[in-house]
């Protein structure tokens, strides 16, 4: 994320966003944990993917937009805003089970 290093993202799990097939998802990073209503289109003939979301950092409620772009390589670039507060762009790599 631009705004926080590695550490304050994976500061209590490691940091996360995760899209579901009936257009909702959920990420976390820091101390904030939300759950996204995502709206599905194309940009320059790659998915892309516009959301608001609603959660809770450290127990007070937030909520915000943001949206994400999926590149040839599988990885997401994006941004998050969080509604009267900060927002921070994002690159995201695929999650690989080490199982």
């Amino acid at each position: 994320m631009t705004n926080w290093d590695q550490d304050a993202v994976d500061l209590t799990e490691p940091g996360f966003i995760k899209f579901a097939r009936n257009s909702t998802g959920e990420f976390g990073f820091v101390a904030i944990r939300g759950w996204m209503d995502c709206r599905w289109t194309e940009r320059d003939g790659r998915p892309f993917v516009e959301f608001s979301w609603e959660g809770h950092d450290e127990g007070d409620q937030v909520s915000g937009r943001g949206w994400a772009a999926l590149a040839e390589n599988g990885s997401l670039t994006g941004h998050l805003f969080i509604h009267l507060g900060d927002d921070s762009g994002f690159h995201a790599a695929p999650f690989e089970d080490r199982r």
